[in-house]
């Protein structure tokens, strides 16, 4: 039986070596469809390690490391933004030649694969959004502190606060627990391996650009819903109806764009795809055929 593919590639434009997780397409039921799973923070692709095989069957699956997270090398230079993240999986995605792809946006997933979509429409064939806010009524209230930030001249002392808030671990353990019903299904390396990477030196700084930087990708929402209406992308957002970060009226919201999409939500928290794997990959299996 195939197993997940632990590779790397280096991007000679942005200098970045991506590391990524593949699996398929060589016993696949559709091998010429490849679903782009897109991490959110604060993890990597290791939160797709028990769905790339469940997706793997019919698709090949292609999971990267964004820069900033995960095991992906950047350079010194590199800035941390959302159009420099989505830019670099643009060049990644025509390093390995894929030019026709599904994916699933997840948190931080969802503004880098939604700026892919403006910049190439034709090539998305649908989108599946797992948590992935695309709406300001999207946003629960533990948004606060990265609102107070955006508000802020970004000082160092603004900084502070919102590392003190946000980049903790006890933090990055609720974002996988809080609104679990069985938290003992939630495996305790996910949590510990995402703030093992977040303490490594200069990462909380790349971690408070992006929190600042995340204002932006609000700027473009009307973009977004106009790509949204002029496609008419197929989409069908799962959503864990107990996530207090992006909560239930964001997926709903999709509804006023895109007529037909499909909503569908579990009684799971934000990291859904953690507690509910199984649920997930029927849905998504099922929307793509």
């Amino acid at each position: 039986m195939p197993t997940t593919q632990i590779k790397t590639i280096s991007l000679p434009k942005s200098g970045v070596r991506i590391f990524y997780r593949e699996q398929g397409p060589d016993n696949a039921l559709f091998p010429e469809k490849t679903i782009l799973l897109l991490h959110g923070f604060p993890s990597s692709s290791h939160q797709y390690r028990n769905l790339i095989p469940l997706l793997a069957s019919r698709y090949r699956v292609v999971a990267p490391d964004l820069p900033g997270f995960g095991f992906t090398e950047t350079p010194a230079s590199f800035k941390y933004t959302f159009e420099t993240l989505a830019n670099t999986m643009a060049e990644f995605l025509d390093e390995l030649s894929i030019s026709k792809f599904s994916i699933y946006i997840f948190d931080y997933g969802a503004p880098v694969g939604l700026r892919l979509a403006l910049e190439r429409p034709n090539d998305i064939e649908a989108i599946i959004s797992q948590n992935g806010n695309a709406y300001i009524e999207g946003f629960g209230d533990v948004w606060g502190p990265i609102k107070e930030l955006w508000a802020s001249k970004n000082s160092p002392e603004d900084r502070s606060k919102v590392a003190t808030a946000m980049l903790n671990f006890e933090t990055t353990k609720f974002q996988y627990q809080n609104g679990t019903p069985e938290t003992k299904v939630i495996a305790p390396e996910s949590y510990t391996l995402d703030y093992a990477l977040l303490e490594r030196p200069g990462n909380k700084e790349i971690q408070l650009d992006l929190f600042m930087d995340y204002k932006n990708n609000v700027a473009l929402y009307d973009k977004f819903q106009e790509y949204f209406r002029t496609s008419q992308v197929p989409l069908l957002a799962i959503w864990g109806k107990n996530d207090v970060f992006f909560i239930p009226p964001g997926a709903e919201a999709f509804k006023r764009d895109l007529p037909s999409a499909m909503i569908k939500f579990l009684d799971a928290g934000h990291f859904a795809v953690e507690s509910d794997t199984e649920a997930i990959s029927q849905e998504v299996m099922e929307f793509l055929n």
